[in-house]
Parts: structure tokens; sequence; C-alpha cells
């Protein structure tokens, strides 16, 4: 699971003279946002889209775990963006089956910087495996945003704004599933 900000305009020129209510501003590193998230569920195995939910680019990722998640997982990756996923109070903890969910979030990179050189290796080494499983999401935002171009909305509104994104994910998963990899 992860998220991904789609841009709004932040033009004013418009008969109400006022921007997209239902979009909101974000800061991400040291640059301000306006727009939407797109949190998106991915499968591990084959890569693609199985959820995808729309909201304001100021809602959390971590408060969106639990509505990205199946019930059919076993493991869930993510992002150091979704650390304490699993101790909220809304948190899946057992998959349909019953067994426990496997929360394998990453570290931030300050947390790794604490202890001996060592333990810092074998950290980067399990930070490193856990990214590997979890890039496959970073492909399909790659799809999304860099072959179909859709990186600024077009629409104004949030229910315009997850029927055009749940479109382009369904388009994406029609692209990455055309792969050779996964012909069998």
């Amino acid at each position: 699971m992860d998220s991904t900000i789609i841009a709004a305009p932040s033009s004013t020129k418009n008969q109400d003279k006022q921007r997209d209510p239902d979009a909101h501003q974000v800061k991400k590193g040291n640059a301000w946002h306006f727009g939407y998230k797109a949190h998106v569920g991915v499968d591990k195995d084959s890569g693609l889209v199985h959820t995808v939910e729309v909201t304001a680019a100021n809602v959390h990722d971590v408060a969106m775990t639990s509505s990205l998640l199946t019930g059919e997982e076993s493991v869930v990756y993510g992002d150091s963006g979704y650390l304490g996923a699993a101790k909220r109070e809304d948190a899946i903890t057992k998959n349909e089956t019953g067994k426990r969910i496997r929360y394998k979030l990453n570290r931030r990179p300050s947390q790794i910087k604490k202890g001996s050189i060592r333990s810092q290796a074998q950290l980067k080494r399990r930070e490193h495996e856990k990214s590997s499983v979890r890039a496959k999401v970073e492909h399909v935002f790659a799809v999304v945003k860099g072959l179909l171009r859709y990186r600024k909305t077009r629409y104004r509104g949030l229910q315009k704004q997850t029927a055009k994104l749940n479109m382009m994910f369904a388009l994406a998963n029609l692209i990455l599933a055309d792969r050779p990899c996964l012909a069998v």
C-alpha cells in the first residue's frame, strides 16, 4: 500500500473565485502541494491494484490503512508513512482465515542511524527487502503518472476525482496485466 498526491489547479479564475473546496494542501518535504491523494492497495504477487481510496491531500496515509486491506492478506508492506498502523483502534489484525496479519513497514532513516555500524548494515538490508516488495505499488504510479500522464486534475470535487482515479488505476491494471512476466 502507498499513496501519491494528484495536484489540483490552485487557480481562482472561475465563477465563484474560489479554489476546489474538496482539495487541500499538504507539505511533503520542503514543498507544498494542493490537491488530492490516491491511496492504493496492490497485490504483492501480481502487482495489480485491488483497492483505491481518494481523499484530500492532507489526510495522513496511516488513517487509510484499514480501508486498503482486502482481508486476505497475511503480510502488509508499507513505507514509513504507515508506521503505527498495527496499533491503531481501526487496525485489522487478523485476516478472514483468522491468521494474524504481519505489518512490515519501513522505518524512518533517522531510526536506522541509531546503533552500531553492524546493526545499521543489518537494518539497511532488512529495509531493502521490505522496499523491494513495496516497490510494486510504485510501478502502478509510474503507469498512471508517467505513461498515462495523469498528474493534475481537470475536475473539481472529490466524487469526480474518485471516479477518474478508479478509471485510471483500472487502465493501469490492464496495461500491467499485459506484461509477459504475468503470462502463464
